[in-house]
């Protein structure tokens, strides 16, 4: 594509977001009433919710007018170029504004782009990550670890912060399962994009011939339920106590702290035994309970509504291979987007701005293609 036909084309793209944007300023006047309205600030869920959306059409219409003077910028750029009035030294400094504007026009436009997607409730929410070691025994093992040490330094690049609900650790560094809670604005939001089966490309460090083994670790994202988002009968739970094992320590084998709950209607069970209190491991595995079956309504619900996923990146199942760490060529690739990022080590300490990035301009893409 020609520099003429691809500036046109950025020209194009930025000017048809724009057109979207009448509605997003109507929404949000809409929702300064509501905000208002006696019945909306006594009904905290619905509150946070309009909330929500109130501040995403504010940042819509922020992004939108920054474009469109950018847009103003340029077009007076250009014009003085096609002028040729000036020295042949201050049309080479025009020239050089025009490439940045050019530039924060098409950044901008991509950002407009990724909050014009219909949002989700559940985008707001924190959520409940799931790890667990699959194929390559040991060697997944080790690798689940490594994940959740990639997640713990993600989130404190991000000042989220996080709570280990459930682990069941190998022993030699890794896990069979982890749990945990992620804390922070739209957590669901990005982390939703690890949901999948993760495959490492390694030589194991207990591997004398140096092969290269491939295991695979599954990660689920959840988002947190609330209380109020369904109704749990506790008569359709069957809550099971025993005794803890695998950190050590006194309590140990001693008392019955660890807690197994198990939904009878669907089968789901949670457990905990991280705490020493039966009353705090309880807590715990009725998050992971109520996470889960939320998970499993929304999936049928989905699996019901199909039109609904076309725009997703990948479908989130567990089945579904997102993304390879192949350690001799330092390389991470995601397949869903396929691209491939040489940097594995910043990766794994918890650089993964740059795939969200992407996944989410991907996902924008889908959407607003031909102004669907």
């Amino acid at each position: 594509m020609s520099n003429a036909n691809s500036e046109a084309k950025g020209r194009s793209n930025a000017l048809r977001l724009l057109e979207r944007l009448a509605p997003v300023a109507e929404e949000k006047k809409e929702l300064e009433a509501k905000l208002v309205d006696q019945a909306v600030i006594s009904n905290p869920k619905e509150l946070k919710n309009l909330s929500y959306r109130y501040k995403r059409c504010g940042q819509i219409l922020s992004v939108g007018e920054h474009l469109q003077s950018t847009l103003k910028e340029l077009a007076a750029a250009e014009e003085m170029l096609s002028a040729g009035e000036e020295e042949e030294g201050f049309l080479d400094t025009i020239r050089a504004e025009i490439a940045n504007l050019e530039r924060k026009r098409d950044r901008l436009t991509s950002e407009l782009r990724a909050l014009l997607i219909p949002t989700d409730e559940r985008w707001q929410r924190n959520c409940i990550m799931e790890i667990r070691a699959a194929a390559g025994g040991d060697e997944a093992g080790l690798f689940a670890g490594d994940l959740y040490r990639m997640y713990t330094r993600y989130l404190e690049r991000r000042r989220w912060s996080q709570e280990v609900l459930s682990s069941n650790p190998t022993g030699i560094g890794g896990f069979k399962e982890i749990v945990f809670l992620v804390k922070g604005e739209e957590a669901f939001r990005y982390m939703r994009f690890e949901s999948g089966v993760h495959r490492v490309q390694r030589v194991p460090e207990t591997e004398a011939s140096g092969r290269i083994h491939t295991s695979t670790v599954t990660v689920a994202v959840l988002p947190e339920a609330e209380e109020q988002d369904l109704a749990i009968d506790p008569k359709d739970l069957v809550i099971e106590t025993f005794r803890a094992s695998g950190k050590g320590g006194q309590h140990v084998n001693v008392t019955d702290s660890a807690v197994r709950i198990r939904h009878k209607p669907t089968g789901l069970t949670a457990s905990c035994q991280d705490e020493r209190s039966q009353h705090q491991n309880r807590f715990r595995a009725m998050r992971i309970l109520r996470a889960r079956l939320q998970d499993l309504m929304r999936s049928k619900e989905e699996a019901r509504e199909d039109a609904e996923r076309r725009g997703q990146i990948g479908t989130g199942e567990r089945s579904e291979k997102i993304r390879t760490y192949n350690f001799p060529q330092n390389r991470v690739t995601d397949h869903r987007i396929k691209a491939s990022l040489y940097r594995l080590g910043e990766i794994l300490a918890g650089d993964l701005a740059e795939f969200h990035s992407l996944l989410l301009e991907e996902e924008a893409r889908r959407y607003v293609q031909n102004g669907d």
